[in-house]
Formats: structure tokens, sequence, C-alpha cells
């Protein structure tokens, strides 16, 4: 075929179609899947090697812009629409080979001829060498009808890296390259084989030009084993292990996430149909694959290929490559029977045999050993398994396979394969067995590998989820399954990320070097690119086996076939090209990283200081946030009709409207419409917000009685309005409905008064909100909406006794918009959780008696304390039609201050009555020292304002005055008990000094009062409603009132207050308000050490100055935990409108101060406080005197603000209190985002409050959510005991000033107590010992609480946190028995217990299960030796399972002579 020039360089025309496909991937799948390499070729891997090039270093290449005079125009219509792209390839001009994976930039439009991209991008290469290049092609991306894009190729550009020198680069520093007509596919044509320069076959597109800038980017260094070489990347790509960067650019400065060390053991894997039937059916197709295996003779002679090892491979795989060398361990034949367990004692896996196991033949494969693997938690990290079988065959002479030949060649094959993402989904994984489908057949894998599949495999190639222990799947039984476990364990030794990297570059300069520089007199080569494991190498298979190997033969069984071999190289891996014996080039691409400086070149950083210190993982165990969604009530949950009939008999007072008729029903389990401009557009625009408290539904527990609790009250906050603290609420229960019905009945909610009566006429508790004009701000209904919309109410639900918290929950509030209706109403049943803390179990063993080497994980659980029934409405109103007229008469709120139309502050000269006074200070000063004095405080007045007296002579005005001082001196001398004269010249002398001084004093005050009616006239005034965390704007008009330029100064005395010099901000802040005025870039003058920014103003020229007023400090003052006694006279609360005041009210003053010193204009901001909304509440608890470190996990978060979809969300947060340290840390995007807390202690019982901001817009305009955190600082106390034994504890408490009637209570009654049990007086400055006793029935570590509370006051006195750590007793004797199901009755059984002592003793019985195991008698007395018969009865059951109820033998103080443990199979 002839080639001419002009075919040689057509334009390329392609096909895109538009996909948004993000830039941040959902699991390991997608990036895996976007980021399949092509390899170097061998010759220039090899190539690279013999020039000494073995570690890889890192570049920086930045696309500044493409200036172009004439591009090539190939399509006419639709020019106007035309973007652009510039693409980037790795090019080996050598072998005429691209490599790697075209990156691709965001496109641009042509502007003044010229494309501006300003991208970065980066790589690392160990190819050093001249020929490999970088291609870079211009293409433009026309839109077509279909939705897709046609792409031509507009031109390119090649830039040549490096050079024969061994400094570096080629191109090092700012560049520029011409492009060139035609495609980089002409690179590809015969004639520009082995061409050095190019330029003589390209044409120059005239005018054209890419500028760039390359250079070496050594931080690239530590993320070397997160990427594979040869490939491109940009700072803002999905790169696994890798953590955010807040400029978005990753690369610049990485930073990594922090590995945690996991353990993973008791990995077996199951081979179907069987483990024999799997192999035996894989030797008899390799067999028959290598034809020339069958030579004749014996059946002997037919024992061909046998198995020499099993192998599997473990690594951790980004989708990008492995960050570490994967392991490789040995797999081992089991019996079914045989599985994987943990050994208490040494925290090692072990393997040991069911007895239950009847099978002896090998079931599955098995690891004895337990894997040590470091990931990070991000959702694309994968722990990847490759099941590898190392087959040993005869060879012969010719590489024909004998089976007389005495040497062997072994080869590798693999079988199987699978991936897990530890953190994709929010599984609970933990402390559970893990099960994975593998794979085979012709799919990509990580390994790039061939993988064995038949086609009895084939329907097994699709992977499946994590299954659950005990949940059946018929699936499973087809399909080759790996199980496992999987645990976090603490770092052994400290790692870094450089020291593993620079152990993987080792090994791989080793096998590059091995592999392409072979010994001349080596006979044997081992096959490059293999993967090297501990002990695991092929030069080591030689050996004999110390595992059987299995054979395939027509006589011989397996298991049966065993044979020393030697390593020669294998005919099968060049003739079938299996597994990992391929070119290096393939089998290297993947998971092999370069090293990262030459041999002797080491950076002194890693020489002369050690690894750094690893980061242990944080974990929060904050329970999560309470959502609607937790409280949609359930079919288990929801109440019966039988329930509802006995909640509605109790006769709560209905929600009627207006007119008197009862409020429409609505369901709050069913979407509800919302339209806006019908909630505008309604009649009624007052609102009456009512909150019925109905009933409470008790839940049984653990720990307490069957009563508990008798009364509540609760605790919320409804939009802005104050908090609200009920009083008590009694539970009233109807014993006769409670017999008649088979469920936990509610018990409606009755009022107390202070005189501790519940008022049973009118039940239920209403609290009312009403929202109209009057309470509202302009334009804030609103917000209203929104927040009836789209948020939640927090309510806390108290023990009335004990003062202690028994729940929470949220209520939604979309149910009370009304959308035009005169009344709305909608019953809730609200689920009351709360946090349950606790252990695992421990045994008491010997161990257990010395201190404890380790702490115990707790894990967090929610757990359902009762149902809170509320009914919420809304009713309509109509507004004061004066009031709406005021309203609609208000000025539209503006956020421009221009001074001649605010308030001005002058307020008129001396002739005014308040200017008189406020110049008259010191005078008005002394007429108050003299109000006992009647006639000469009358005189004295007469004096100040008369105007007749104004005119008198100067000696007479002067005399008046000194007398007036004397009468003042005679006033203090009597008041001092002295007899003072006021006569003599002595005496009037000293008189007339003190006038002249005052008289001199007068004359100051005068101009001091010009200079402030001169600074009133230009001050401006104007009022800020501001709140918790919302940033408010506005624009100072400033005018330059002088025919000459002036540079203003802005002085502000309040550091809340400040100037927005940052453009963008500036322009964000405008869009957010609405303001329609200009932006001028660089408008303000910052210098170090000036007080405040400056200003250049032209000669009667006005601009705009941007003021933001944020304020995060609020008062955090809050009343005594307790219950509050509200007026019942109709059981019907109106929520009071005095606000309270959050932040502090107080006046700003802005002054602009000219270039002599002297204000120019004065803007003064007063800032009224209104109360915020507070979106979550949290209430912790924490030891005395001790740091609060609490994680919060957020929920997914996404700024409205934000102008692209694909724009990251700047998430910061702010605490109300400065002692308090919080913070939150930038994760990759996708990642939950946790906020962490450092709190001070307090002293017990204090509670700190404080508020939390969260932002999600990048200038913390307004704060998406706002969370009031409540700390409750309680003495700790540690008791160590055993279930079922009474363990004693002493209780200090301290009387304060007044005396009080103390009572203590306790979380959990029914194993803790308190003596004294009752009321008793504490005395002032009193010590009171308490006895403590406790004893639990449930092994592990928990947390209770104890109250000590003042019973007339409702008052906490104190409060102690029990920290138990509970052990399981040692058992005597163990028993089981069977109990039918479904037969009503129960079963009857005897135990006989001897008395050890000689003496008579007396024996109480418990059990840790009252609900399933009676007594016949409690308590028994019994003589020395005697034998004693107990008798037990156990409850039915409907349902089949078992039981292990523990059965403690006390004595009368409550100290354990005997347990005996009883199963109970209930069948």
């Amino acid at each position: 075929m002839e080639y001419t020039k002009e075919k040689l360089f057509v334009l390329e025309e392609d096909m895109v179609k538009t996909e948004d496909i993000s830039r941040v991937a959902d699991g390991w799948n997608e990036v895996f899947e976007r980021n399949r390499l092509v390899p170097p070729s061998s010759q220039t891997a090899r190539l690279a090697v013999e020039n000494h090039f073995t570690q890889s270093q890192g570049f920086q290449l930045t696309l500044n812009r493409i200036t172009t005079a004439s591009i090539p125009q190939g399509i006419s219509v639709g020019e106007q629409d035309v973007i652009y792209q510039l693409r980037v390839t790795l090019f080996d001009r050598k072998n005429q080979h691209f490599l790697g994976k075209t990156w691709k930039s965001s496109s641009q439009k042509i502007k003044n001829s010229k494309i501006p991209f300003n991208q970065v991008l980066y790589f690392h290469t160990s190819l050093l060498l001249p020929s490999t290049l970088l291609v870079l092609e211009l293409v433009s991306l026309s839109p077509k009808p279909d939705g897709s894009h046609q792409a031509l190729g507009r031109g390119f550009t090649v830039l040549e890296l490096f050079t024969n020198r061994p400094e570096g680069l080629a191109a090092d520093g700012d560049r520029r390259l011409n492009l060139y007509h035609g495609s980089p596919r002409g690179l590809l044509h015969p004639l520009l084989k082995d061409t050095v320069d190019y330029s003589s076959f390209l044409k120059v597109i005239d005018g054209a030009h890419l500028d760039f800038v390359v250079k070496k980017h050594l931080p690239l260094l530590s993320v070397m084993h997160l990427l594979p070489e040869n490939v491109l990347v940009s700072g803002d790509d999905n790169i696994p292990g890798l953590t955010a960067s807040p400029t978005g650019d990753a690369l610049l400065r990485p930073q990594l996430l922090n590995m945690m060390p996991f353990t993973l053991s008791r990995l077996t894997i199951s081979l179907q149909p069987s483990l024999e039937k799997f192999e035996s059916l894989l030797l008899q197709l390799i067999s028959a694959d290598c034809h020339n295996t069958k030579q004749p003779g014996s059946e002997d002679t037919q024992r061909t290929v046998v198995i020499q090892e099993r192998r599997l491979h473990v690594g951790v795989h980004n989708g990008w490559c492995f960050l570490e060398k994967p392991q490789v361990v040995v797999l081992e034949p089991l019996a079914s029977g045989v599985r994987g367990r943990v050994n208490s004692a040494s925290k090692k896996s072990t393997l040991v045999k069911d007895s239950s196991a009847t099978s002896s033949l090998p079931q599955m494969l098995g690891l004895r050993s337990s894997l040590e693997l470091k990931l990070a938690n991000h959702q694309a990290l994968a722990i990847v398994f490759q099941l590898e079988y190392v087959f040993s065959a005869p060879i012969g002479r010719e590489t024909v396979l004998s089976a007389t030949s005495t040497s062997r060649a072994a080869f590798l094959q693999c079988l199987r394969w699978g991936i897990w993402c530890p953190f994709q989904e929010p599984a609970d994984w933990k402390s559970k067995e893990i099960q994975l489908v593998l794979q085979g057949g012709a799919k990509p894998n990580p390994h790039g590998v061939m993988v064995y599949s038949t086609e009895v495999s084939a329907k097994t190639q699709s992977p499946a989820p994590i299954s659950a222990p005990g949940i059946a799947q018929e699936d499973l039984e087809v399909k080759d399954t790996i199980t496992f476990w999987l645990a976090s364990s603490p770092e052994r030794k400290a790692s870094s990320p450089k020291a593993s990297l620079m152990t993987k570059q080792e090994d791989v300069s080793r096998q590059r070097k091995s592999s392409s520089s072979p010994s001349r007199g080596q006979k044997h080569m081992t096959p490059p690119g293999s993967p090297q494991g501990p002990g695991l190498s092929l030069s080591q298979l030689a050996a004999t086996s110390r595992y059987p190997t299995t054979s395939h033969s027509s006589s011989a069984l397996p298991w049966q076939q065993s044979f020393p071999s030697l390593l020669h190289p294998s005919p099968l891996a060049s003739a079938h090209q299996l597994s990992h014996v391929t070119s290096f080039a393939v089998s290297n691409i993947a998971h092999l990283e370069m090293d990262l400086q030459r041999d002797g070149d080491e950076l002194p950083l890693m020489q002369d200081e050690g690894d750094p210190l690893r980061e242990l993982p944080f974990t929060p165990v904050h329970a999560p946030v309470i959502t609607v969604g937790m409280n949609v009530p359930s079919s288990c949950s929801a109440s019966s009709r039988s329930s509802l009939a006995h909640l509605f008999s109790a006769g709560f007072p209905e929600i009627v409207d207006s007119n008197g008729l009862v409020a429409e029903v609505l369901d709050p389990t069913e979407p509800l419409p919302f339209d806006l401009q019908r909630e505008e557009a309604d009649l009624l625009q007052g609102n009456v917000l009512v909150f019925q408290f109905l009933a409470f539904t008790r839940i049984p527990a653990a720990g307490v009685g069957p009563d508990w609790p008798e009364n509540i009250y609760v605790t919320f906050q409804f939009y802005r309005f104050p908090p609200v603290t009920s009083q008590h609420l009694k539970l009233l229960t109807n014993d006769k409905a409670q017999y008649r019905a088979s469920e936990t009945l509610p018990c409606v909610l009755a009022a107390i008064n202070k005189d501790r009566i519940a008022n049973t006429g009118s039940p239920g508790l209403q609290v009312q909100f009403r929202v109209d004009d009057s309470f509202l701000r302009p334009e804030e209904k609103g917000c209203f909406l929104d927040y009836l919309t789209n948020h939640t109410m927090h309510i806390d639900i108290w023990d009335g006794d004990s003062l202690l918290l028994i729940g929470s929950t949220a209520i939604g509030l979309k149910c009370m918009l009304r959308q035009g209706k005169s009344a709305v109403q909608a019953l809730h049943e609200l689920e009351v959780l709360t946090t349950d803390y606790a252990a695992e179990e421990a045994l008491l063993t010997s161990s257990d008696l010395g201190p404890r080497s380790a702490c115990c994980s707790l894990t967090a659980r929610t757990l359902v304390r009762g149902r809170l029934h509320i009914r919420t409405g809304n009713i309509g109103c109509s507004v004061d039609p004066c009031w709406k007229r005021a309203v609609d008469k208000m000025p539209f709120y503006s956020h421009i201050i221009t001074p001649c139309e605010a308030n001005s502050g002058f307020r008129g000269g001396s002739l005014f009555t308040r200017n008189t006074l406020q110049l008259n200070t010191r005078n008005s000063a002394q007429v108050c020292r003299l109000d006992t004095d009647g006639d000469q405080m009358l005189l004295f007045r007469a004096d100040a304002i008369t105007p007749k007296e104004c005119n008198l002579h100067e000696t007479d005005s002067v005399r008046r005055k000194l007398d007036c001082m004397a009468a003042v001196r005679q006033r203090e001398a009597r008041e001092g008990g002295k007899a003072a004269k006021v006569t003599g010249h002595a005496t009037e002398a000293q008189l007339a000094r003190e006038f002249h001084q005052d008289k001199s004093g007068e004359d100051r005050s005068k101009a001091e009062g010009i200079a402030n009616m001169l600074k009133q006239h230009i001050t401006a005034h104007h009022c800020l409603y501001a709140s918790l965390g919302t940033a408010k704007y506005v624009e100072f008009v400033l005018k330059n009132p002088l025919n000459v330029p002036q540079t203003v100064t802005i002085y502000i005395d309040d550091p809340e207050l400040s100037v927005i010099t940052n453009t963008e901000e500036w322009r964000y802040f405008k869009a957010l308000t609405r303001t329609p005025t200009p932006v001028e870039e660089n408008m303000f003058h910052m210098e170090e050490g000036a007080p405040g920014p400056r200003v250049y103003l032209r000669p009667k020229e006005s601009i705009h100055i941007p003021l933001k007023y944020q304020s995060f400090l609020c008062d955090h003052t809050m009343a005594l935990q307790g219950p509050s006694y509200l007026p019942t006279g109709r059981a019907s609360q109106m929520a009071k409108k005095n606000l309270s005041s959050i932040i502090t009210a107080k006046p700003i003053k802005v002054t602009f101060k000219a270039e002599d010193g002297k204000p120019m204009a004065i803007c003064q901001l007063n800032v009224e406080p209104t109360p915020h909304v507070v979106n979550q509440a949290f209430r912790l608890y924490h030891p005395e005197l001790c740091i609060l470190k609490k994680a919060i996990r957020l929920p997914p978060c996404h700024d409205p603000t934000a102008g692209k979809t694909d724009s990251r969300t700047h998430i910061s947060v702010r605490c109300s209190d400065p002692n308090i340290i919080c913070q939150t840390r930038m994760l990759v995007p996708g990642e939950p985002q946790d906020v962490y807390l450092k709190v001070p202690g307090s002293p017990s019982p204090q509670i700190k409050m404080f508020f939390l901001m969260i932002f999600t817009n990048k200038w913390m305009a307004v704060p998406s959510q706002i969370w009031q955190i409540y700390v409750h600082f309680l003495e700790r106390v540690d008791v160590s005991c055993v279930t079922g034994q009474r363990s004693c504890q002493s209780l200090i408490l301290r009387g304060r000033q007044p005396v009080r009637k103390v009572k203590c209570f306790s979380s959990h009654p029914e194993e803790t107590e308190v003596d004294p049990a009752g009321v008793f007086v504490l005395p002032p400055a009193a010590v009171q010992e308490l006895q403590l006793k406790v004893q639990p029935w449930r092994a592990g570590s928990r947390f209770l609480y104890v109250n000590a509370v003042d019973v007339e006051q409702q008052q906490l006195v104190a409060a102690w946190l029990l920290c138990l750590n509970v052990h399981r007793p040692v058992l005597s004797k163990a028993f089981e028995v069977c109990v039918p199901v479904g037969s009503g009755r129960g079963s009857s059984r005897k135990i006989t217990y001897t008395n050890p002592y000689t003496s008579s003793r007396t024996f109480l019985l418990r059990s840790d299960h009252p609900d399933l195991l009676q007594f016949k008698e409690d308590k028994f007395q019994i003589d020395g030796g005697e034998s004693y018969t107990i008798g037990l009865r156990f409850a039915p059951s409907q349902t089949p399972g078992s039981a292990e109820i523990l059965v403690y033998v006390n004595d009368l103080e409550e100290k354990t002579e005997e347990t005996f443990c009883v199963k109970v199979n209930y069948s």
C-alpha cells in the first residue's frame, strides 16, 4: 500500500457520547474499571534496567494555554458551541507504542484566539529514556442533535521528556511547543520508526503553540505506592488512600490516610462440588490440554501432573494498584469439621476440630495462621484474594514431558479470585463471619492474569455480597466461596508508608535485575515477575513438599502421590501462557512500583531519622443523630386498636379551629405535599401551634421495676422560642384495663401541681405557641415554613423522681403545615431511645485477679425505653387589621446604609432640654447629692432651668453658685458627723478657687459637646437583627465630601464586625442578599500593623464599604435541672414570647478617618439579638474534672448555594464557648465526617451547655445546623464485681449551705441499692456516708447512674457514674433440661444441694432469668452436712430455642456459695 503525506495527516473523527461521569467513584469496581492501563513493552523495561533506571521519579506538568491564530475548521454548523479538550498520552518512540492511559482535560471555549486550560497533571515513571515522549492532542467537541459529541483532532505536539544526559529532564521549566497538523496516529506509521526528529515529517500549524511548565515533583514520592507507573492523573482524581485537599489539588502536597491494622483469621475456601472432585477435574483438563504428556507405557507412567502447593495471595488494592506487595500463604486441605477458632488466652487464630465432624477426607482449604493487613477507612479500598495452585510435571528432552523423567518443572495457575470492600457499605462485619463468592473465567482482575474456568464454574463468576452468619442461601451451595474473620488489632510495630514502599521497591529492583540480566552459566531460569511470598518462592518449591500433592492418574487416587521436584522452565508456560508465567511487563504493570532513588543516593531523612509514628484510629462512640425515619411507627411498635381505644377514652381536649370545628386529621406516616404559594396565600396568617402530650407507654427493661417510671417531665425547644421544661406528669394506670389487655397499655399523663396532686380531671399537657406577624421579623415567614417542612424537634424525657434521663426522641413538624386549611392535627407515637454502652462478657479466671492488660472496647447500643404519644396541631387565626396595615407599610429591609437616608444622630442645639441635660451632667450629679435638702434643691433647679435668671448680673450668678457649693459642703459635713462653718475669708477663697476650676471644666465640656454634636451629625444609625452564627451583611455608602482625593482608614471598635476585603467573599454575600451594587476588585489596601483597611477615594466620589457582623459567642447560663410548675388552670399553657438574649445587645461604631485623622463619616450598628433555631440536642455524661473527648458523626451535608453540582462541600464547625476545642477533618468526598470535641471538665453535678454551629459553605454565612450539647459531669466510681453476688461501696455526700431533704435514686433499682433508701436530712457543711450495694445479673462492662435529689425543691444535689466491670462466676455444676413448646404448661425439676458447713445455715436462691425460672422456695435453712432438694419451675414457651439460666445459691449477705448453669431447650 502506498502512503502519501495527505493521507498520513487526516483529521481524526470520533463519536463521543455525553456522559456525566463523576470523578468520585462509588466503589472499588468503578475505580478499577475506569483506570485500566496499557503496560510498556518488555524491551523498553529491560532497556531501562540496563541503563540503571530502576527507581521511579515523579513529575508535574502544568498546561497553561494554547494560543492559535487559525485552527483548521472542519465543522461549519454550530461552531459557536464548539468546546476544546486537551488529551495527553505517554508514547514509546522506539517501539511505536502508546502506554499508560490517556488523560483528558476539562472542556474549555476559545477566547481571543486563546484556549485557557490551567490544569496540572502528575505522573511517575522509571522509563527515563530519550524514547519516552508525551503526546498532547487538541480535540474539538461539537454537540450533535442526539446528545453525543463529535470529536475532531485539531492538532497535536510531541514533548521529549528525557535525554541521554544523567541530569534528567530535557524540558525543564517554562516551555512552548508548536502544534502540528494531523493526528497522533500518524506516529505509528512505518516511515517514522526509529526516527529521532519528527519535525521533517510533520507540518506546523501557523501561529499555534502550547505553553506549559514541566518539572520534577518530589512530594509525589510519598504516594507512589498508591499509583502505578506511567499513569497521568490530576489532583482532583479519585485516588483511594489519599486525603482530599481543601484547595482541590490533593497531589500538590499529598497527605495519606491513616492506615489501621487489621487481623484476618479463620480463613477457609470451599470449592464446588467438593475439593476432591474440583481438583480431579482440574488435573484432567490440564492433562488433556497437554496432549504430549501421554506416553505409551504402563499405567504408572500416566501419572504426569501433580499439585505441588495450594497458595493464596492476599493484598490491599485501591483500584489503581496494590498498596503493598500481596502476601502469599500456603493453604492446607482440611476436613469439613475443622474450622477456625480464636483462642481467648493467646488471641491467636488456631484451627480446632469439631467433635461432630464425621468425614476425615479433606473438604476445604484452610489457613492455620492469621494475616496482618493495613487498611484505611475508604470505600474504594478492597482486600483481594487470589487462589493459585503450583503444579509439578516431569520434563524430558526437547521439552517433551516424560513420566519416567527424574526432573520435574513447576508452573503456576490462578484458579479463583475475589475482592471485598470493608468500608463500601455501613455493614456490621465486626465479630461476624464474612463469606465471599470467588470468581473465575476471562474477566479483568487486579493481578492481570488468566484465570481457570470450566463449564461448571462459569455460572459462579458473578460477585455476590457478604452473607451474614446463620442466613440460609441456596445460591451459595453451587458457588466457590471463601470465609474469614476480620478484626481490628493493635499495631505491634510502627511502620510508615515510606518504609513499606522502599521494601517493595527493593524487591522490584531485585526482580527486574535478575530477570533482565541473567547469568550466562545459569541453566534454569525462574519465571519472571512471579509474586514472591515469605518462604514461598519458586526456588523453594524444588524441595520436597511438606503437604500432600495431588496427581491425575487413571489408577491412583488423589492424595496418594508425592514427588520430589526440581525447578525447570515449564514448557506449559510458554505454550499456553498460564497464570503468572508471562512477560515481565504484563505481570508487573498492576501492582509493582519502582525504586524512589538510585542505590547509594538515599535521602538523609530516611537514613538519620526513624520511621514516623503512626496515629491509631479514633473511633467515634457517640450514638447516631436521631432522625425522623427512626421514629416512624412500624407494624411492631404501633399501638393496637384496643390501646388506641383506651387512650382516647381518657377525654383529652379536642383541637378545634376558630369556628369550633374539629381540626382535620393528618397521617404522619404518609408523604404530605407542600405548596409554598398556598401557605403564603392563606387568609389566616396567624398560627397557634399546639403540642398535646397525651400518654407514655412503658417498655419492660432490665434492672427496673414494671411501674417505672411513675412520673415524668419533658424538655424541648420549638423554633426560636425559649426552652420549655414542663412540670411533673403523672402516669395514670387503669388496673382493670391492664388486667384485661394482653399488652402493655399506654399510661395517660396528668399534670402535677406544687401540692404534688395530679389533675386527673383534665388529662394530658398542652403547650401552645403563637406565631404571627407580631412575632416574625420581616421576611422571616419563609424561614419558619422551611423549619416546619424540613426540621425535627428534639424532646428529652426525664424521670420526675430521680431526674435521670429516660431517653430522647424527635418529632417531625411537617404535619403542622395547614396548606390553606383552618386547622390540622396529627397523632404521633414516638419511640423514646437511649444509648447503652457495654462491653463483651468476661469469664472470671485467675488472670482476672491481677491488673487488666488491656481495656475492653465498648459497644454502643440503642435501646427503646418507651413510647411517647403526642398530638400536634396548628390552628389558623386572623391577624389584627391595624397591625397588618402597619406591617404592609414597613419599608423593605435594605442591606445598603446611606447616610442621608439613615437615622441621623443629631438632635438639635442647646435649646433642647435633652441636650441641655447632657451638657450639665456634672451639675445634675450635684443635684442628686442634695436630694434631701428641699429649699436648696429647688433653688438650684430654678437656677439651672429658669430662663429669667439667665440675664442676671454675673456677680449675682457667681454668688448663687458659691452659696450652692457651700450648701453642698455643709451637707457633706453633716453626713460625716462634722460641724463645718462656712464663714471667713479662707473658706470663701477656697470656694472661689473651686468655682474657677468648675468654670474651666465647663468650658472644656462645651467644646466636647460641640464636637459630639458634629459627630452625631455625620453618624448614620442602623439596626442589625443578629442571631448566633449567622453573618449579617451590610454596605455603607462612603462619600468623599472634599475636592481633593483622600485615603480613608476604617476603624472598628468590635472584633465581631469586619470589613470584607476578599472579592470572592464579597461577591458571594451580594448574591446571597441580592444586593444590586457593583463589585470592585482590589479596592482595599492592607498594611501590617495598620489599625484597619484603607481605601482610596477620588474627589466627591461615593463607594460601598462591605461590612459583615458575625458572632459565635453567647450566654451559656441555664436553669437548674428539674421540672417546673406552670399554672394548670385549664391544663393549657401559652408559651411566653419573652425571647432570651442569647448574644449580647451592643452598639458597634465604625469610624472612617481621613488622612488628617479627623472622622469623615461614622456608622453605628445597633445589634439586636434574636434567638436561634436548635436543630439537634445531645446529652453526654462524663466523669467530673476530666477532659471529654468525643466524636459526633455528621449527617450528609450539601451546600445549596454551591453553583456546581460536583463541587465539594466545605464543612467547618464553630463553638459558642471559646474554651472548647472543636474541629472537623477534610476527608475524601463521599466519606462520613466527624466533629471532634474536647471539653474541659467541671465538678459534679454541674452541667455545661454550649452550641455547635455546622457550616457547609466556604464563607460560613449561615449555619446549616446548630447543635445544643449538654455535658453532665458526674463523680466516677469504679466497681468490680461478679454476677449474682452483692458488692458494697461507700459514697460521700457533702452538704451545702441550706438544709436539704435528700433521697437517692438509681438508674437500675433492681441491681443497685443505696442505704439509706428513704428521705434523709442533709445538714449544711455535713458529710453523709452512703452505702452502695450492687448486685448485677449481666456480665460485661456497663455504666449505671445514681442521683441524690432534693425532694422539696426537685433539684439535683449530687450525681455518680458507676463504672461496672462484671465477671461471670465460676460454675459448680451444669444441667440440661427439655421443655415442650406450645403446650401451655411448664416443666418442674429438682436439684439437690448439700450444705458444706458443719453448722446450720440459711441460703437464698437467685436467678438471672426470673421470667423463665421460679423456685419453690426462695429461702431455705439446712443443717450442716445435710442435703436439700431445690424445686425448679420453668415457664412455658411458644417458640423453640434454648437459653442458659444461672442459679445462684447465696448466703444471707448475698455472697455466692454455688452457681449452677441450667441449659433449657425449648423443643
